[in-house]
């Protein structure tokens, strides 16, 4: 697999991790919304969230990457890269809105690693 390609996949991924960041970050209004005058407040608000319209656009950027990898590379390659959107997640979540990481967390996540640097090498 050539570097460029992998960046493309790299970047696809990144950009679904980020849609997940922003789109969690962004149902927070929306949450207190509910609290305050029901679903219909929250469904308003999500609609109306700068952050989860972020979201929805990374998530489409992500999408069209993802295209252009799945014309490149057997899906049987570049589906389980999509795995590196757990750990990318997991970061984010830890790094960015301070979410707990036990050590099962942690495990499973290397496990996904490891599966894709497997994946990565049989191409």
């Amino acid at each position: 697999m050539t570097a460029k390609l992998f960046l493309l996949i790299f970047t696809s991924v990144g950009l679904s991790a980020l849609a997940q960041l922003a789109l969690k970050t962004g149902t927070g209004a929306a949450t207190r919304a509910r609290d305050v005058v029901g679903i219909g407040g929250e469904a308003t608000a999500l609609a109306q969230s700068p952050l989860i319209w972020s979201g929805l656009i990374l998530y489409g950027l992500g999408a069209i990457l993802w295209l252009f990898v799945l014309g490149r590379v057997p899906l049987s390659v570049a589906y389980p890269f999509v795995g590196m959107g757990f750990i990318l997640t997991m970061a984010a979540g830890f790094l960015v809105l301070g979410e707990e990481m036990s050590v099962a967390r942690i495990g499973g996540t290397l496990l996904i690693a490891a599966g894709c640097v497997l994946v990565a090498r049989s191409a």
